[in-house]
């Protein structure tokens, strides 16, 4: 497992053009952040869990999703929310923790010039 991001809540207003309409929420800063920063604000009918959208969380990359959430309490079961990518929380000492699995390559799903895609070139 690799480091991704860290996804910080917050109630300042995020720009418009990062909003995400099937969640409900704006994820923004982490195209610009060297260390993966992800700022992130909800709408107030949000359907995720309220532990992610009140604790900060941590991303890793993982090879099996399904045997990095086995055992573990699932939070959000894996879940397809872009093409060639598969999300889940787990809750660890009741931190929220994401894994990303990528079925095809980072650079291919995420922008450029996203600072933490596999092969970024400094």
């Amino acid at each position: 497992m690799r480091y991704h991001h860290v996804g910080i809540p917050t109630t300042k207003t995020l720009p418009e053009a990062d909003y995400v309409p099937p969640y409900k929420l704006y994820a923004s800063g982490y195209l610009e952040s060297p260390y993966g920063i992800e700022w992130m604000a909800f709408d107030p009918d949000c359907p995720l869990p309220e532990l992610v959208k009140t604790v900060p969380h941590v991303a890793f990359v993982v090879e099996d999703i399904a045997e990095a959430v086995k055992g573990r309490e699932i939070l959000i079961s894996p879940n397809r929310p872009a093409d060639g990518l598969t999300v889940a929380f787990i809750v660890d000492h009741g931190a929220p923790v994401e894994f990303l699995q990528f079925d095809r390559p980072e650079d291919e799903i995420w922008p450029e010039n996203a600072p933490y895609r596999t092969g970024r070139k400094e």
